[in-house]
Parts: structure tokens; C-alpha cells; sequence
């Protein structure tokens, strides 16, 4: 029968941690640098320099910009929105509805509209338009 307990580690080298006073500014600007990665693998990264550490491949504001186009394409996608558009335009050739100018104009707009933020958000993720 195995032992409950868990096997304990056998460090040779005690761990030190190293405690540096930082202005809000300051870790601001080092968390930005370190992108998403943790801060503390970022600072070790830069002290401790080797030919092999990899280089950050994202930042966190470029994470942030893809979970926002990922909510656009979300968003879009529930709202129907060209599916709607589509019904007003097949309405509107059917003569059911009675389209001004106007309202030719800010339908075509909405559309545009519907359809740049389509492929910007498809853009930022590196998704092919269909």
C-alpha cells in the first residue's frame, strides 16, 4: 500500500526572494514590458540574461485587443444584424416597404458599418473573410 503523504521536494539551494520598491508609474510601465508574462519571470528574464531566453511574443494590450475583436465577431454574430439588414433590403425590392432617400442612404451606412467592423475584428485575429 502507497503512503499518503506527499514526497517532499529536496532542495539543495534555499529560494531568496528580492523585494524592490516600485512607484505606481513604475509598475505600471513593468507590466506593460512584460506583456503576458509574470512579472516576476519578466524581471528574471532581464537580470539574468541568456542567449536563450525567447523574446515576448504578446503583449498584454495585444491581448486585450484580441479578446475585444473576439467579443466584436461575438457580438455580431448574435445580433443578426445582417441577416436583418438583408430582410429590410428583400422587403424593400418586394415593395413592402416604401424606402426614402434617407433611408436607402443610412441603411447602406448601417451595412457598411456592420461589415468594417466584421472584417477589422476578422483582421486583428488573423481570420480569413469567407
Amino acid at each position: 500500500m502507497m503512503s499518503k503523504k506527499r514526497p517532499q521536494q529536496n532542495s539543495a539551494k534555499p529560494r531568496v526572494l528580492l523585494s524592490v520598491p516600485l512607484t505606481p508609474e513604475q509598475k505600471t510601465e513593468l507590466v506593460r514590458r512584460a506583456g503576458i508574462k509574470p512579472l516576476s519571470s519578466y524581471a528574471r528574464e532581464l537580470l539574468f540574461v541568456a542567449n536563450d531566453n525567447p523574446q515576448p511574443r504578446r503583449s498584454r494590450k495585444q491581448k486585450d485587443k484580441y479578446q475585444f475583436a473576439a467579443t466584436v465577431i461575438a457580438q455580431l454574430g448574435k445580433s443578426d444584424f445582417a441577416r436583418s439588414l438583408r430582410e429590410i433590403a428583400r422587403g424593400a425590392r418586394l415593395g413592402i416597404i416604401v424606402i426614402t432617400p434617407e433611408t436607402d442612404a443610412a441603411l447602406r451606412e448601417a451595412a457598411a458599418h456592420v461589415s468594417a467592423a466584421a472584417q477589422a475584428a476578422q483582421r486583428v485575429l488573423g481570420v480569413k473573410p469567407r
